[in-house]
């Protein structure tokens, strides 16, 4: 009964009123004037907890407005430094307001990262998990057995580069397809027809389990420390046409994944029949993690297959045809399988 009465003390319709009018800001300032109004009133309650909790679920408009409330709040100083460092270790809240208490509770109290980075090395939260590990380099120095411990928490690729440089320079191996979750082994089936970009969107043999006859079908696996496979240099320079990429994986159990490719050409993402994700666009650079198909893997046998789409044009900057692709949580670091 007694924390039924708490419980009923605590609540604020009006608070409650306003952090629903920040949560439903639209695009092109729809609901602007009722925000601001709401604003006003989170930042006259001073009510930086509550503000912070309004994170969870927000979309990047209402964290904006929670953002600038939790600013204007704290500016001051006026807080309870222990309330926001229970803030901070609560790891089931957004982890950029954590990221936004934990700025604010160090500018009160300078001890605070040294005391609580430590823990937070393998934090789910990206963004307390990179000052963690900025602040672990910082400590580590050229201390390789250090820098070994610390890598397989790393998920930032400028950390992650940063250390395996430091190892390799220091004689010690680096695996840097298992850390990332790289696939290397892979079933190419082409040439299919794409002529005027229409095969993007035809559901050939591949798609839908089957290989045909006719296909030329090559297996390769990619020396590229990162993954990257020239199809160019693999199958033949071509154009006009798609090429199907499958990998087959082992995993030990079942978990969501990311399957995170990176190509120059149109390109879709299938998982165990599913399509994740697709991009119908071409010669537009191509980086790793650019595009993020989010599944789920089977416990045991599952397949990967990629749909990567070459155009006609002949422009020096449009003949790459190529691909990256990983197995990876949500934070980036690669999940556990194996290629048989």
């Amino acid at each position: 009964m007694l924390a039924f009465i708490l419980a009923v003390a605590l609540q604020d319709p009006e608070l409650d009123a306003a952090f629903a009018a920040l949560r439903a800001v639209g695009r092109e300032g729809e609901g602007h004037e009722a925000a601001a109004a709401a604003w006003r009133t989170v930042v006259e309650k001073r009510a930086l907890l509550p503000a912070l909790r309004a994170f969870d679920g927000a979309d990047p408009r209402a964290a904006n407005w929670l953002r600038t409330a939790v600013d204007a709040i704290a500016t001051p100083g006026e807080f309870d430094p222990r309330a926001l460092e229970a803030f901070v270790l609560d790891t089931a809240r957004a982890g950029e307001a954590r990221k936004l208490a934990f700025d604010w509770l160090s500018r009160k109290d300078p001890g605070a990262p040294g005391r609580l980075l430590p823990g937070l090395i393998d934090d789910p939260g990206r963004e307390l998990r990179r000052e963690a590990i900025a602040l672990a380099l910082q400590k580590a120095g050229p201390d390789l057995d250090a820098l070994e411990k610390i890598l397989p928490s790393a998920r930032d690729r400028d950390q992650v580069d940063a250390v395996a440089q430091a190892l390799r320079k220091g004689g010690r191996p680096v695996d840097l397809r298992r850390h990332y979750g790289l696939l290397d082994r892979w079933t190419l089936l082409a040439p299919f027809d794409n002529k005027g970009m229409k095969g993007f969107d035809v559901l050939y043999p591949p798609e839908k389990g089957a290989v045909p006859a006719d296909a030329q079908a090559v297996e390769t696996t990619t020396a590229d420390p990162l993954g990257k496979v020239d199809l160019n240099a693999v199958l033949g320079k071509q154009k006009g046409v798609v090429a199907y990429a499958r990998a087959v994986v082992e995993s030990p159990d079942e978990r969501p994944v990311e399957v995170r490719v990176g190509t120059n050409n149109a390109v879709k993402i299938f998982l165990n029949g599913e399509l994740l994700f697709f991009r119908n666009e071409y010669h537009h650079g191509m980086k790793m993690d650019q595009y993020v198909g989010r599944g789920r893997l089977r416990k045991g046998r599952n397949e990967v297959l990629l749909k990567i789409c070459q155009n006609e044009q002949t422009e020096d900057w449009a003949q790459s045809w190529s691909f990256q692709a990983r197995l990876c949580d949500a934070l980036g670091g690669g999940v556990p399988f194996t290629q048989p």
